[in-house]
């Protein structure tokens, strides 16, 4: 009834607002508030009991609660645990209660437990954008609509420049870190635009082909790579032609190393991280908290002399690069954004000032609040030196 009486009320300001000028209306203790998915949902203000839906949203929340993440967990998706242990040992070394909320399946790759969220008593459960069909149709959002679980969507993964700063206003505003969630954005928007402004000027001809290998050594077979989407999208917009941009819509796809040895790329960024303990077999780089620069350089060396691989141009000029994985699905892509922009155009100087590493240090410095250690990017001309 609320959210009737609501709708037929400022339907005429929403169409004027649109989806990101998200409305707001105060009850006691609640907000109104659109999400991206574009739903209008009454949410409580300052929740105390959230759980999240994908456990690595906590690289965005942990920004807003950078004293105390975890204070207003009720729980969390494990994916995190899964697939990036150092990050989660990172958190649990600052913050032992971790351990101790209770954790779910991942709403973006698996069931979500409804039951569960209801017993634990949630105010509020945030979701990826990336899960919303699957909620509607696997009907999540009514089991929760009718328990009174206010749900979110947020997107930190599918459209990451433009999604990423209206998530975490959103986030900010539910949570009363507003004047958090401003400061967090506008050095968002300062060191993704020092990519982006300049890099619209770069003619197509300048723009140097890429092939992106996403999780690159996780399997015994090649390879999947990056459409349109996520990273893909970052390798466009910092002036590259990102191979899979033009044939996958979405995140990605598959891709042989046939088509690679054709297609010959001028530059090959592939993504690693630490799944040795999910998959053992992995021999991606091992990025993370956890990781030193001479092992980084030595398992990315040891991925570029691969049968089929040694002769590609990117690996004998040494423009073979790989970044972490994770990097996909939280703020700090904001660095891998800068990195992309100085590998493909390492001599212009509108890219100059760009500084990855320093950008990486004062992301945690200012906003994290785990130290900055490991390594998280490398390439082969630095294992060949």
């Amino acid at each position: 009834m609320f959210r009737r009486q609501l709708l037929a009320g400022v339907v005429g300001a929403f169409t004027v607002l649109g989806a990101f000028g998200p409305l707001s209306a105060w009850a006691e203790g609640t907000l109104v508030v659109t999400d991206l998915a574009g739903r209008m949902v009454e949410v409580p203000h300052n929740p105390q009991r959230v759980i999240l839906g994908e456990g690595r949203l906590l690289y965005a929340t942990s920004i807003l609660d950078r004293d105390d993440p975890v204070a207003r967990l009720a729980g969390w998706a494990e994916d995190m645990i899964v697939n990036d242990p150092g990050t989660y040992r990172a958190f649990l070394a600052a913050f032992p209660q971790l351990a101790d909320v209770p954790r779910f399946a991942n709403a973006y790759a698996a069931d979500f437990s409804a039951e569960q969220a209801i017993a634990l008593e949630a105010d509020l459960i945030v979701l990826p954008l990336g899960g919303y069909y699957r909620a509607v149709d696997g009907n999540l959002l009514a089991t929760l609509e009718a328990a009174g679980i206010p749900t979110i969507f947020v997107d930190l993964r599918e459209d990451l420049l433009e999604n990423t700063a209206p998530s975490m206003a959103l986030l900010g505003r539910i949570f009363d870190r507003e004047d958090v969630a401003q400061r967090f954005n506008d050095f968002y928007l300062y060191e993704t635009r020092a990519v982006t402004m300049p890099a619209t000027r770069i003619a197509p001809k300048d723009r140097p082909l890429v092939i992106m290998e996403r999780a690159q050594g996780i399997g015994t077979t090649c390879c999947n790579t990056y459409g349109a989407g996520n990273l893909g999208r970052l390798v466009d917009a910092a002036g590259g032609q990102n191979w899979g941009s033009s044939r996958f819509p979405g995140t990605g796809g598959e891709i042989s190393l046939e088509t690679i040895i054709a297609e010959n790329p001028a530059v090959i960024i592939g993504t690693g991280a630490d799944w040795s303990e999910a998959r053992p077999e992995s021999t991606a780089v091992r990025f993370g908290y956890e990781l030193a620069a001479d092992e980084a350089q030595a398992e990315l060396a040891a991925l570029a002399t691969r049968p089929g691989w040694t002769e590609l141009q990117a690996v004998a000029s040494g423009d073979f690069h790989s970044v972490w994985h994770q990097f996909y699905t939280g703020p700090l892509h904001l660095v891998a954004l800068q990195l992309f922009a100085t590998w493909l155009h390492p001599d212009d100087p509108a890219f100059a000032q760009i500084d990855p590493e320093a950008t990486m240090r004062t992301f945690h410095d200012e906003f994290l609040p785990i130290p900055y250690t490991g390594v998280f990017w490398t390439s082969l001309h630095d294992a060949q030196h």
